[in-house]
């Protein structure tokens, strides 16, 4: 059965996001959405949290299952038998940083493919930081996360 691991920091996990999952799972039967304490970033989120809100928001999804990692991605798509690394693409700032991802995580690990999808249309404008950075000036987010992760936002920036 093929697995696909979507990895990221999901700080906060978006529509944009979720959209990203659903058409992944029109793919793949089953998706390991992972996320982990992250070294390059600041998270406003705790880990927990991060899963937290990744499980509420996905419990519905058939095929879905929410996991906090460490280490290195293609060490964890590695121990789950997956074989495919799905990512999404905004932009061409999002390919350039994903490009050279992909091609390390081919490095070291053949065997480990990944799948890129195209942002909707809709979602192109959209990133977690846009996110925390309208809800910190008072501005209405509804549109971009889920009811639960507006929520918790609305809480953390208070």
């Amino acid at each position: 059965m093929n697995i696909a691991i979507y990895a990221g920091s999901f700080d906060p996990v978006t529509n944009g996001h979720l959209d990203i999952l659903r058409r992944a799972l029109h793919v793949f039967p089953r998706v390991t959405v992972a996320t982990a304490e992250t070294v390059s970033k600041r998270c406003t989120f705790s880990l927990e949290e991060r899963l937290n809100l990744l499980k509420q928001v996905t419990r519905d999804m058939e095929g879905v299952e929410v996991r906090a990692f460490e280490g290195l991605l293609v060490e964890f798509t590695r121990s789950l038998g997956a074989k495919v690394i799905v990512r999404g693409l905004r932009q061409t700032t999002d390919f350039d940083y994903e490009f050279q991802m992909a091609t390390m995580n081919a490095r070291l690990d053949s065997d480990i493919q990944t799948v890129f999808f195209l942002s909707s249309l809709e979602y192109l404008h959209l990133s977690s930081s846009l996110v925390k950075e309208i809800a910190t000036l008072g501005g209405d987010v509804s549109q971009l996360v889920p009811p639960q992760v507006e929520d918790a936002i609305i809480q953390k920036v208070k």
